[in-house]
Parts: structure tokens; C-alpha cells; sequence
């Protein structure tokens, strides 16, 4: 979701301990399973109207990291307005505890499955893409994206294209394709997702075995979108099968309220989930973000979730009445608003290289909308074992 975002804040963080885990990479090196706590370490700013091969670098809209060649891939979630759909690879030099640069190595276009760009929405709504988010999977050296959809008047009609999942390879062209559960399905009525809050997040998990997506609002028939005085907002999980492309589950992932009264009082509103992270089979790093317009900044909260004893709601609807069911458990591990220090879109999120005492690294960055008041943010985290 796009929307004008202002300064926030960032430095030091505890949560409850646990003991720490790890799990092997193809490359060999453990990952971290279990975080108790992030810590702030330093913040990296990469400058508004940068220009990398002919393109516009901004709209930073999610980032994985490839442990084994040092390589980080981000994608843009611009919809071929200046340059087509497209996702960059980086270099993330971390020296010490501090970020020294971030260099763009490549870019390179998405493609449909007809082997061409994307249109742009004036070109082709029907056919455009609105990119989320990307990960990298090293089993199979393969990159899977996920796009929103549309449900708006474009070109004097409306326009309803669903939601996707797509796998690509590492030029950007079209090999395949997660099924679309039923109720995933864009509609012209108010039934099933909303426009611009639909798959947000990704995350591999059980050694890229299953693919978690977030949703990033509540489906119509699961109630009203969180507001000010309205928390537990049900929005879903979908955990999918990656060798057989199906979804296997469906779970129930409760918001916050919206952290702060919008001005006016009947002004533009929202909380939702903005990425997702896996650091085990069954838990999740998952990040709340909230805006209310008239107000200096935004919230953005780190959860840890846990959906090992979360009810698969795949065929229910109207969650937020049904009390039946057993929602993903949540525990708060950042709350930004506690913290110092401007922080704009956060919209990605990964674990990087080990720092030098050993503890592994958390990358956030931040997505500027193209917008001059906005910043295209890269932050370091030490992640407290």
C-alpha cells in the first residue's frame, strides 16, 4: 500500500528472551530461528532521484538477501510509470556495526508470462503489476513476488485484476505461479480483498518447504479495516505448499488499533501488515504499519507471531464475529514510536550478514513512493539473541 508517510523513530529494543536457535543455509551458514530482541545500530540514506541504468531508483518495496553470494534483491513497486516493473540487486557493505554504502549492481524487468514488460496503467491496466514483495530461494536459485491487484476506475472503466504470487528466475521471466485461493478473488461488490491491502508479505519457512503470504487488510466479509477506537481486525496468513503451488492454510493474524487519531477526525486512516519474515516453521516477524494523515509520522511495530496454535480458518468467514477460532499469538518485539529518530515507509525486511561479534543483522528499508518528502531508508539492526 502507498500512502504519504513522515518522520518516526529508532535505537534500542528488548523483548522477552528465548533461547537462541539456529537452522542451516544451503550455503552452510546457521540462521538465526529465535530473536528476543533488536537492537538500533545505524541507518543508511540512499538519495532521492538516484538514476541506476536509465531507471528511477525508489518505491524500495521489499528485500531478501542471497547468504551465499553476499547479494541482496529489491524490489520496486512502481507500476512501469517511468521505467517497467522491475527489481534490483545490491551490494550492502557493513563495516563494523554501521552500514558504509549501498550499491545497485543490477536491474532487471519482470516480465509477464508472454515474455514482455509489464504495460503501465495508462498502457494496459488490465495487464500492469503492482509489486510487493521478493524473496530468494537458494534451494531452487529462484525468486518468487507477489503483486496486489486492482479495483478502480482506470481509463474511464473499472478495472478488477487479482492478486498473484508469481516465481521467476533471476532475469526476471515468468516460470510460475501460486494458485489463487477463492477467496482471493478481486471483485466488483464488496467481497473478498481490498483494493491495495491484499499480499504485502512473503517468507519462506521449514527450509523453503512452505511459503507464508500476508495479507495486508482484512478481506470485506471479515469486517471493518482496523481504525482509532478498533483493534483485532482479522487479517490472513496463507501458508502454501512450494513444490505443489497450493495453499495448505489459512490463519488469523489480529491488528492493532490505529495508533493515532487522524486530522480531521474523518481523514484517511490505516493499519496493516506491511511485510512479513519467517524465522522458524512456525513463527513470523511481522510488521504493523499505521498512518493517520494530519499527524507527523507513522507507526511501525515488530511483532514476533507464533501460528503453532493458530485454527486454520480456510472456510470460515466473518472473523471478526466468529469466535470459534484461535488467532496467530502475537508478542511485541519494536515499537518505533519509543524511539528517536525519523523513520519513513518501512515496507521490507531480512536478515543479513553476521556482525562482527558474532550476532546476525536485520535490515529494514523503507519505501520513499517517489516522493521528495518521503526518504528511501536502509536500517541495521543487531539481532539479540
Amino acid at each position: 500500500m502507498r500512502f504519504k508517510l513522515f518522520p518516526v523513530i529508532a535505537l534500542l529494543l528488548f523483548g522477552c528472551s528465548a533461547p537462541q536457535k539456529m537452522r542451516s543455509s544451503t550455503s552452510g551458514n546457521a540462521v538465526p530461528t529465535a530473536i528476543s530482541a533488536l537492537k538500533f545500530l545505524d541507518e543508511y540514506e540512499i538519495p532521492f532521484g538516484l538514476k541506476y541504468s536509465n531507471t528511477w531508483v525508489g518505491g524500495l518495496s521489499g528485500i531478501d538477501y542471497d547468504r551465499k553470494n553476499n547479494r541482496y534483491y529489491i524490489i520496486c513497486d512502481e507500476r512501469s510509470a517511468t521505467s517497467p516493473s522491475r527489481f534490483y540487486t545490491a551490494a550492502i557493505r557493513i563495516k563494523g556495526n554501521k552500514i558504509d554504502t549501498v550499491q545497485f549492481t543490477g536491474v532487471h524487468t519482470m516480465r509477464m508470462q508472454n515474455g514482455k514488460a509489464f504495460p503501465s496503467l495508462k498502457e494496459g491496466a488490465q495487464e500492469a503489476a503492482d509489486p510487493e514483495s521478493i524473496r530468494f530461494n537458494p534451494k531452487t536459485n529462484r525468486l518468487v513476488w507477489s503483486s496486489e491487484g486492482d479495483r478502480a476506475e482506470r481509463n474511464g472503466r473499472v478495472n478488477i485484476k487479482d492478486p498473484w504470487i508469481w516465481e521467476m528466475d533471476l532475469n526476471g521471466h515468468y516460470l510460475d505461479s501460486f494458485a489463487l485461493p477463492r477467496n482471493m478473488h478481486v471483485q466488483t461488490i464488496e467481497k473478498g480483498p481490498r483494493v491495495n491491502g491484499v499480499f504485502e508479505g512473503l517468507g519462506f519457512a521449514d527450509n523453503y518447504k512452505t511459503l507464508f503470504v500476508s495479507v495486508e487488510e482484512p478481506l470485506y466479509e471479515d469486517g471493518p479495516r482496523a481504525d482509532v477506537e478498533y483493534a483485532g481486525a482479522p487479517v490472513r496468513i496463507i501458508k502454501y505448499d512450494v513444490s505443489t503451488k497450493k495453499p495448505l492454510a489459512e490463519y488469523a493474524y489480529l491488528l492493532d488499533a490505529v495508533a493515532h487519531q487522524p486530522v480531521p477526525d474523518n481523514g484517511f486512516r490505516v493499519n496493516g501488515i506491511s511485510e512479513i519474515l519467517a524465522i522458524n516453521n512456525n513463527r513470523l516477524l511481522v510488521i504493523e504499519r499505521s498512518f493517520s494523515i494530519g499527524n507527523a509520522h507513522c507507526t511501525i511495530k515488530i511483532y514476533r507471531a507464533d501460528l503453532r496454535d493458530a485454527t486454520d480458518v480456510t472456510a470460515m468467514s466473518g472473523l471478526n464475529k466468529n469466535k470459534t477460532y484461535r488467532p496467530i499469538s502475537k508478542k511485541l518485539l519494536l515499537n518505533l514510536d519509543s524511539l528517536n529518530r525519523y523513520i519513513d515507509n518501512i515496507e521490507g525486511i531480512t536478515i543479513g550478514p553476521r556482525l562482527p561479534d558474532g550476532n546476525f543483522s536485520l535490515l529494514l528499508i523503507a519505501d520513499n513512493n517517489f516522493s521528495k518528502e518521503e526518504k528511501t531508508q536502509v536500517f541495521l539492526f543487531e539481532i539479540i539473541p
